[in-house]
């Protein structure tokens, strides 16, 4: 069985327990990264053999496996908490693993700058993409801590706040914590922005007041495409769309013909952990859908632009919800290209005007192995009655 010891350091010299000291005396394999090695190298038996934690990893993990002896791993802060000992576990998972943690660079900038860390969440862009920090913002939590690497900086961070109108926020800055450099700074977003700080850091996002975003946008709010201001799925029927659809327990959704982009806006709001894929013939409806997501706070919807019957579905997440809002005509053709990236419990979901598109999507579905479980027929106002149906994999 592979063994790992995970011990949990500050950034600076460590000062090991007797248990600790103890398990370093009996080893000889010793793993970490460049900077863990010069605080540590001094306190390792004179022979001991150093793994490096470094691109790529598959040599790394290698190397632990041919090593057929327990190793001593050593990780900044707690290894539990977005670190190391994760990893392994995800790794290794039948290796004995043994973590003794450290604070957390969150826990640690959370407690010098006296910061009520009751309702703390905390997110990480290091070396990730934006999913889980775009998720939580949009759900405005009262505190964010964001663990960053070298790219998405304080000032990045900051700034993609800023473009999708997440003013309502002040940052604490923590730097080199409990290094030579250490400095703490309570700042504007305005104020961070504008500034560097040094490589190893880590952010607390405090909410001064809560950003207010409709429950079910009033249409007019939504820029729209020019001179065509009835292009857009109404507000109640948007609401009982993403009801039909779903959202709230999909992963995947996807918009075809999103148009100004408001179902993909507001299943990202009702679901902000949701991944949107938004496709759209007209190339004037980017510029549209990307003003609306600032506009409401949605970032990371992913657009494509261009002929759906063009487009190479295999290269995306095959979808828990399909909304059909446009179809060029071509209603059970697009049936037929999207039969093979659909999971047994994907639903598609459609409002038409038309009986004709009525008639050609049950033909759809039928050639899929589809039917219709659930029909509504909405009049809004002067507007022409709109129906919404909603189809499920046939159960045999």
């Amino acid at each position: 069985m592979m063994i790992f010891h995970v011990i949990g350091i500050a950034n600076k010299t460590p000062s090991f327990t007797i248990e600790q000291q103890q398990v370093i005396l009996n080893t000889a394999i010793f793993s970490g990264g460049k900077r863990h090695y010069k605080l540590v190298k001094n306190k390792l038996p004179e022979n001991h053999k150093w793994i490096h934690i470094a691109s790529p990893m598959a040599d790394v993990f290698n190397a632990y496996q041919k090593a057929n002896e327990p190793i001593v791993i050593f990780a900044s802060g707690n290894p539990l908490f977005y670190g190391f000992s994760n990893t392994l576990q995800h790794k290794f998972p039948n290796a004995k693993i043994i973590t003794t943690p450290y604070f957390s660079s969150i826990q640690l900038l959370a407690n010098a700058t006296n910061t009520n860390s009751n309702q703390l969440q905390t997110v990480s862009v290091h070396g990730r993409n934006w999913n889980a920090f775009d998720a939580i913002l949009i759900q405005q939590k009262e505190l964010i801590g964001v663990l960053t690497d070298t790219e998405k900086t304080p000032a990045i961070i900051v700034q993609r706040m800023l473009e999708y109108g997440y003013s309502n926020y002040e940052i604490i800055i923590g730097e080199d914590i409990e290094g030579d450099r250490e400095q703490f700074h309570e700042l504007t977003l305005i104020e961070a922005s504008k500034r560097m700080f040094h490589p190893l850091n880590c952010v607390l996002l405090k909410k001064k007041f809560h950003r207010t975003i409709d429950f079910g946008i009033k249409d007019l709010h939504f820029i729209g495409l020019p001179n065509r201001p009835n292009m857009i799925t109404k507000m109640p029927i948007r609401l009982t769309t993403l009801h039909l659809l779903e959202v709230i327990n999909s992963n995947i959704l996807w918009d075809i013909g999103f148009c100004t982009g408001s179902i993909s806006i507001e299943a990202k709001l009702k679901n902000p952990n949701l991944e949107v894929i938004a496709f759209e013939k007209r190339q004037e409806c980017e510029r549209i859908i990307i003003e609306n997501q600032k506009r409401f706070g949605v970032p990371d919807v992913k657009i494509i632009i261009g002929d759906f019957f063009e487009q190479d579905l295999s290269q995306f997440p095959k979808p828990d919800a399909i909304f059909i809002g446009g179809h060029g005509g071509k209603l059970e053709e697009l049936f037929l290209k999207i039969h093979p990236f659909l999971k047994p419990e994907t639903n598609i979901v459609i409002n038409t005007v038309k009986e004709n598109s009525i008639e050609l999507f049950k033909k759809g579905c039928s050639k899929i192995g589809y039917s219709i479980n659930n029909t509504h027929k909405i009049s809004l106002d002067l507007h022409n009655t709109i129906t919404l149906l909603k189809a499920k994999r046939e159960i045999k």
